[in-house]
């Protein structure tokens, strides 16, 4: 999924679609605390998995993050 992730992400920062990213970010964090939930089987890989596409989104966050000064950080947040 690292690929496609990678991809969806770039596709939104070409788009400088900084709600989209928050939006599955947001999602992607829901979806490891519920792994990390999970009893009765081993979710270790999944987790892994999950973590490392919360990396790619976070990078792709950066990326659209204005430079300093240039915002109120009030209003980038």
């Amino acid at each position: 999924m690292s690929k496609a992730m990678e991809l969806i992400v770039a596709g939104y920062v070409r788009g400088k679609d900084r709600r989209a990213l928050a939006e599955l970010l947001a999602h992607r964090r829901k979806m490891l605390g519920e792994l990390q939930a999970v009893s009765g089987i081993d979710p270790t890989n999944a987790i892994q998995a999950v973590q490392d596409e919360l990396a790619i989104i976070e990078a792709g966050l950066e990326e659209l993050k204005p430079p300093p000064g240039s915002v109120p950080e009030n209003e980038w947040s």
